[in-house]
């Protein structure tokens, strides 16, 4: 890092997710950003800069927190961060129709001797709902600056960028509690001696909340002596309080709410309901939300990535551009001036660089990828995941999970990699554990699922074959998982933002930056995967590994060439996809077949990169036991599938 950033103040974006935060650090940072795992963890965090009034300033954009108290690996990250970083400024964005909800935290944050603004955001939406609200009464009563906005049209954006260079520290008067309470906390306050970043008044109350964290900051900063009459009174306070104390501290701050709010908001009661509003509430209804979720898998996913992604596009791109006017003069090339057979077969042979690697990425799972992620932004920016987070989350606790887990389970469709990163955000062990074995079992990434679309969508009995299975395999797998793994049940809340149409600009950017980073990816890796192959077929390594598995292929009713596609799926899910592509365009395999293999391909291993990801979260045992589990399951379902279909002649 250069000598400028370093010294560059830092601002720090704090809030609920769903507020619009990152809407507020794309609009203070533009394009000059870049996302890197916090140290010490998989969580992301955004970092951008932006020049006000010829300052050039840091901007940091945190991982949702509901409370400087946190519970998931996102909120402790977040809270690290305010620890860590001596912002010049903490913006907590909230959201205005629910600002009675996320005060608590602005007075959390102020407690904590932080440099507080705050962007009440969504202004629009409350007023579209009848709120009418006196910001600067509101800015009185907390002492900090508060501003008005509605980031989505900019509104509001002059005033935080000069809020940011008018900063200026001042001493807060704390927010007083019950006598019993500030009592308690007062004794922890004169025991503490070290230097903290945060007021002592914050630090006393987490300690009363037996926070680990701020346990172990103050065994640092504290001598032997102090350190152990604080644990002292912290137990004494605890054993005492034991029934209560993080109610109490709760109630005592909503009540401090409710005086600041105290003429700052009026409502007027609307005489119509808009129509979003009763929109978002069918998409929450299971009677109506799940015809809704039927119409986007529909519309979405089978249609738009299979039909037009996997088919419109990978014929053009393929079928047309390669096969007729790219591919032509590079083989042609390679037979007039290649002579060692060995290069040649690297270069354009059967598992060619050119042959295998380019041509699968570029030409057959770039359009699958690109329609799918732009389908994913669109209805991201839309609002619609937060619903759907709602909508299923009594069906996800029956599988041990809850309504939460389903931004993985939907991350996955695009990448499972990814998603078994974004487990992180589960708030129990139990709900990893289980989430990352069904990323790893059953849901297909957007590239495997592009091409599988695309093969059986020609036969709509096998795509439903397919479909009725896989979800079956979910939830029966998902259920024996919840009962047999010990622990309680998870409880779930999320922020549901507004429901808006979604911007185009918004979309681009993020279909074209998801695009980028996916292929930058992937593109090593099928190189690298066709490297490998074309090294175990010149030494004869791929034959015999094809040798190993194809008794078991066979066995459930296969060709043996399908082995080669199995092979392929351990590299990238996508490359194996694509292998199969290839065996059912060649005629190989008829209805029922081509069925259970997309069945028992999408259901096998995960890809080399999900694996490694599994062993860096949930270690190198429960790793082992998901590979292992996962391939039995995959080539049973196969098995039994196949005696299924032949019995019943469904695809016959």
């Amino acid at each position: 890092m250069s000598e400028p950033e370093k010294s560059s103040p830092k601002v720090v974006l704090v809030g609920n997710p769903n507020v619009g935060k990152s809407v507020v650090f794309n609009a203070l940072t533009g394009a000059y950003t870049t996302v890197s795992n916090y140290p010490g963890t998989s969580v992301e965090v955004s970092r951008g800069h932006c020049s006000i009034a010829d300052q050039r300033y840091e901007i940091l954009d945190t991982p949702g927190m509901y409370s400087m108290m946190p519970i998931t690996e996102e909120e402790a990250v977040a809270r690290r961060i305010l620890l860590n970083e001596d912002p010049h400024a903490v913006i907590h964005v909230v959201d205005a129709r629910n600002i009675d909800r996320m005060l608590p935290m602005t007075l959390q944050l102020i407690e904590a001797g932080l440099p507080v603004i705050l962007v009440v955001n969504i202004l629009d939406e409350a007023k579209r709902l009848g709120m009418q609200l006196e910001l600067e009464l509101l800015q009185q009563h907390l002492g900090i600056p508060v501003i008005g906005a509605i980031m989505r049209r900019k509104i509001g954006l002059d005033q935080i960028r000069q809020a940011i260079v008018d900063y200026a520290m001042v001493p807060y008067t704390p927010f007083i509690y019950a006598v019993d309470l500030e009592n308690d906390i007062d004794k922890l306050i004169r025991l503490l001696q070290g230097d903290y970043r945060l007021s002592r008044r914050a630090i006393s109350i987490l300690l009363m909340q037996k926070d680990d964290d701020i346990i172990q900051l103050v065994a640092e900063c504290e001598t032997a002596e102090n350190y152990t009459q604080i644990l002292e009174v912290v137990r004494e306070i605890s054993f005492r309080r034991r029934a209560d104390l993080n109610l109490q501290i709760s109630l005592e701050r909503r009540k401090v709410c409710k005086q600041m709010l105290t003429g700052v908001v009026t409502q007027t009661i609307e005489d119509s309901e808009p129509f979003a509003e009763k929109l978002s509430r069918w998409m929450m209804n299971p009677v109506t939300g799940t015809p809704i979720l039927l119409f986007v898998v529909y519309f979405g996913l089978f249609k738009f990535v299979g039909g037009f992604g996997a088919g419109t596009m990978v014929d053009f791109f393929e079928g047309h551009l390669f096969e007729n006017y790219i591919s032509p003069p590079i083989v042609g090339f390679a037979e007039q001036h290649i002579t060692a057979n060995w290069l040649f077969e690297l270069l354009v042979g059967e598992y060619g660089v050119w042959t295998l690697g380019i041509r699968y990425a570029v030409a057959l799972v770039l359009p699958i990828v690109g329609t799918f992620f732009l389908i994913f932004s669109v209805l991201e920016d839309t609002g619609y995941f937060p619903r759907l987070a709602l909508l299923v989350d009594r069906l996800f606790k029956r599988i041990g999970l809850s309504g939460r887990a389903v931004i993985p389970m939907v991350l996955g469709f695009g990448c499972d990699t990814m998603a078994t990163l974004v487990t992180r955000t589960l708030e129990t062990k139990r709900e990893r554990v289980i989430a990352t074995m069904l990323l790893a079992l059953a849901i297909p990434c957007s590239a495997q699922l592009g091409v599988i679309l695309g093969l059986l969508s020609v036969e709509p009995r096998a795509l439903m074959v397919w479909t009725v299975f896989l979800l079956l395999i979910f939830l029966l797998i998902g259920f024996l998982a919840g009962r047999v793994l010990p622990g309680a049940s998870p409880v779930f809340y999320m922020e549901i933002p507004p429901l808006r149409c979604p911007q185009l600009r918004n979309v681009a950017v993020k279909t074209l930056t998801r695009m980028q980073s996916y292929f930058v990816e992937i593109l090593p890796l099928f190189l690298f995967a066709s490297v490998v192959l074309w090294a175990g077929k010149m030494t004869g390594t791929l034959e015999n590994v094809i040798n190993i598995f194809a008794p078991v292929v066979k066995l459930i009713g296969l060709p043996v060439e399908v082995t080669t596609a199995f092979v392929f799926g351990f590299f990238r899910r996508d490359f194996g996809a694509a292998g199969l592509y290839d065996l059912q365009t060649s005629g190989l395999l008829n209805l029922t077949q081509l069925t259970v293999a997309a069945v028992t391909l999408t259901l096998f291993v995960p890809c080399v990169a999900q694996f490694l990801v599994m062993i860096k979260e949930r270690g190198i045992k429960t790793a082992l036991f998901i590979f292992v589990f996962v391939t039995v399951m995959a080539f049973s379902s196969g098995w039994f599938l196949n005696k299924v279909l032949i019995v019943t002649g469904l695809l016959a």
